[in-house]
């Protein structure tokens, strides 16, 4: 028998996009550097599953985040899995990190913004506004030069130091970025406390305010375990976009209560057994998974993973007991 079986539920997408951020967002905040060739490689086997929009780096002064200081060396080996139509999205920090990553010709980058005071002066060092000013001619620059910008906004649901996050602050925040010209916006469960209820009301709040739900992306943690559940709840109000980490690799270098992004098999599991297309082949993707888990050191945290290799050990036990 062949699981999970499909069975739609109304109301939902045809097809979702998953974003994988598995090689830059899962990765950045391991302790021990992981070499060059080994995310090249991760990148490659993602796309050999069938993800067709990989996170591959991120061009921030190394000082910041050492796990990610080879991003020059890292983009050529990859860069020609855009010609198989493999979407290699990078961040960008400043001008500085724009123009690196132009020079090695990317063509969708990412800044990454925070919807509150206190997480914009932890993680870039200055005042929301001041960040936002920041990213404007980055944004600017990208786009006459025919890059595809995505808008990350942090902190869309809750704060570490500031508790509940107030829509309309979050609102103020992606209406902003719109305005500068991003094409794509990201929103992030950082910490992982939204709920189901709270993703519809900011989604409806976003649209109100001009912001339409075909340029929205979500980026949820599973720190309560909601993460699946706040998925389901963004598709139902339209949501095409998912962003997702292989393994449920990552979290975040300055939120320490930040952990594991939502793992993308459990996504793909959960899409599957809806009837809603992904173009991800699940079993590839586990293989994936493993194979960069065994280079961590370290079993995967994704119950879909764990489950599904579990399953493969014991057939082949059983066909080597026959």
């Amino acid at each position: 028998m062949t699981l999970p079986m499909v069975v739609p539920a109304p109301g939902l997408p045809a097809r979702v996009r998953i974003h994988e951020v598995g090689a830059r967002d899962g990765l950045q905040n391991e302790k021990s550097t992981v070499p060059t060739e080994v995310k090249a490689e991760f990148i490659r086997r993602l796309a050999d599953a069938g993800l067709t929009t990989i996170e591959a780096t991120s061009f921030v002064h190394p000082k910041w985040v050492p796990q990610l200081a080879d991003a020059e060396q890292l983009f050529p080996l990859v860069s020609d899995l855009s010609e198989l139509k493999v979407a290699l999205p990078v961040l960008v920090p400043n001008q500085r990190g724009l123009d690196r990553a132009l020079a090695l010709g990317a063509k969708r980058v990412a800044v990454f913004a925070s919807a509150t005071e206190s997480f914009a002066k932890a993680n870039l060092n200055r005042t929301l506004d001041e960040s936002l000013a920041v990213f404007e001619p980055v944004v600017r620059r990208a786009k006459a030069e025919g890059a595809h910008v995505r808008g990350y906004v942090s902190m869309c649901f809750g704060d570490p130091w500031e508790g509940a996050v107030p829509l309309h602050q979050v609102v103020r925040v992606c209406a902003a970025l719109r305005d500068m010209g991003c094409d794509e916006l990201s929103l992030g469960d950082t910490i992982g406390v939204a709920t189901p209820g709270h993703v519809l009301e900011l989604l409806s709040s976003l649209n109100e305010q001009g912001v339409p739900t075909n340029v929205l992306g979500v980026h949820f943690h599973d720190t309560y375990g909601q993460a699946l559940a706040n998925t389901y709840a963004a598709l139902e109000h339209g949501v095409t976009t998912v962003d997702a980490s292989a393994g449920g690799l990552g979290g975040c270098p300055f939120a320490r209560s930040a952990t594991g992004n939502l793992a993308t098999e459990d996504l793909v599991w959960m899409l599957q057994g809806l009837g809603i297309e992904t173009g991800v082949d699940l079993g590839r993707l586990v293989a994936t998974s493993t194979w960069m888990a065994d280079r961590l050191g370290r079993p995967s945290p994704s119950r879909t993973v764990r489950a599904l290799s579990h399953k493969d050990s014991e057939e082949s036990m059983e066909s080597q007991e026959q």
